[in-house]
């Protein structure tokens, strides 16, 4: 009984010390976001840093405002905590960018003692590669796909401007702020956009494409744990070409134009994640062969074709 007991309490220490390591580490990395959070909330020549993050948010609606030919774009909030809420929103979602260096520091510090050397290579270069391909991503919606969004969604209400737009300015455009233009009885629709609104529109595009742009990071880290395959990846292509499709249409508003730049992206995407799993193989395959490990054919036929093994069951016959 006292054995038991003993060997209970030995597999139990590891156990205990592996939550005091999580712990540890989700309290860093906790205290990180709150140093995040608070950064954006520097206050900087009168305004708070996430104001100026929030300015460049809604930079493309600006731009586009100004195209349509309002001189001076505002955008409004309906209740007195709206405007906090926003930047609050603001403060959290870049205030996680800027502690993820260190939230990634502690993720990599709590799983690296687990692994071996060959997969600490593996897995630390995809480390660093999440966090870059989704910045490339936020940054192609954000200086691509948004402007184009807002220039279908303001500009659609005066559509001569969007032929005036297509025809080179062509056509003889009133000046006029995403309007619809007067009726017979008087009614006049204007675009009075509010602040929380347009920024669920900026960072909806902004975390899509960035999620998106982790495809080829995750097919390819899949290839190098061996559950992908190139040849399996290009055997499903048209079912993966539905499935971005749908994605396209569910992750971005109803407006073709972004439907149409995130298939196109997606897609590529998944093509050059083909290639790097490909690349990934054959630099697996390489290296098995090198260690002598790698049977170009099936073990049973290459016996087959073994001198000795042949010798062998030529004796044994008749």
């Amino acid at each position: 009984m006292s054995q038991t007991q003993d060997e209970l309490e030995d597999s139990s220490a590891p156990l205990i010390e592996h939550l005091a390591e999580l712990r540890t580490r989700l309290i860093r990395s906790i205290l990180a976001l709150f140093v995040g959070i608070c950064v954006m909330f520097i206050p900087i020549q009168g305004d708070f840093l996430a104001e100026y993050v929030l300015r460049f948010l809604l930079g493309p609606i600006e731009a586009t405002l100004r195209a349509l030919g309002d001189p001076a774009p505002t955008l409004q909030y309906t209740s007195p905590q709206e405007y906090l809420f926003v930047l609050f929103r603001i403060a959290m979602v870049f205030g996680f960018g800027l502690s993820f260096p260190v939230i990634a520091y502690q993720l990599w510090r709590f799983v690296a003692p687990g692994l071996y050397k060959s997969e600490k290579g593996a897995f630390l270069p995809f480390l660093i590669a999440s966090p870059v391909m989704f910045l490339l991503g936020g940054s192609f919606a954000h200086f691509v796909v948004t402007p184009l969004a807002m220039t279908f969604f303001l500009g659609f209400t005066d559509a001569p401007s969007i032929f005036a737009n297509l025809l080179g300015g062509a056509v003889d455009v009133p000046a006029a702020t995403a309007v619809v233009p007067e009726t017979a009885q008087g009614i006049r629709i204007t675009f009075f956009g509010k602040v929380n609104e347009s920024l669920q529109t900026s960072l909806v595009f902004i975390v899509s494409f960035g999620l998106c742009f982790q495809l080829p990071v995750l097919l390819t880290l899949m290839g190098k744990a061996g559950l992908v395959s190139a040849e399996g990846l290009g055997s499903v292509r048209k079912y993966a070409v539905v499935a971005i499709l749908i994605l396209a249409a569910v992750v971005t508003p109803p407006d073709v134009v972004s439907q149409v730049i995130l298939f196109t992206v997606v897609y590529g995407l998944y093509e050059v994640s083909i290639f790097l799993v490909r690349h990934t193989e054959k630099k697996r395959e390489k290296d098995l062969k090198a260690q002598g490990l790698w049977f170009d054919d099936d073990p049973a036929e290459a016996s087959k074709d073994d001198p000795l093994l042949k010798e062998f069951d030529e004796g044994e016959k008749p």
